[in-house]
């Protein structure tokens, strides 16, 4: 005896594969942002190395602070901070006006 369908089936089946669209094309972009941003730690990566080889001291500059107590130490790079946020900044606003025209 053949088994008898739903009279919604094919809109059930078409719901369906309405969700697997929108499933794949949500894993095409999560790989797509992973990849990326993994080519940008590998940038950034770089940029730290090469800082260091040629002597520019990030995280030494005037004006980071750094207290030393008997039990501990705290450190935080604000002026170092301040530095990169303003060149990432430039470098960031002028990928976007390139990338517009």
């Amino acid at each position: 005896m053949p088994t008898k369908q739903p009279q919604n089936y094919w809109k059930i089946a078409s719901l369906t594969n309405v969700r697997s669209q929108y499933q794949d094309k949500f894993m095409e972009n999560l790989a797509r942002f992973l990849v990326i941003g993994g080519i940008v730690l590998i940038l950034i990566g770089g940029g730290v190395w090469l800082a260091a080889k040629f002597g520019i001291p990030f995280g030494r500059l005037p004006g980071d602070i750094h207290i030393e107590g008997k039990n501990g130490s705290f450190y935080f790079p604000v002026v170092s901070s301040i530095l990169i946020s303003v060149i990432l900044t430039i470098i960031l606003n002028l990928l976007i006006r390139f990338l517009r025209k």
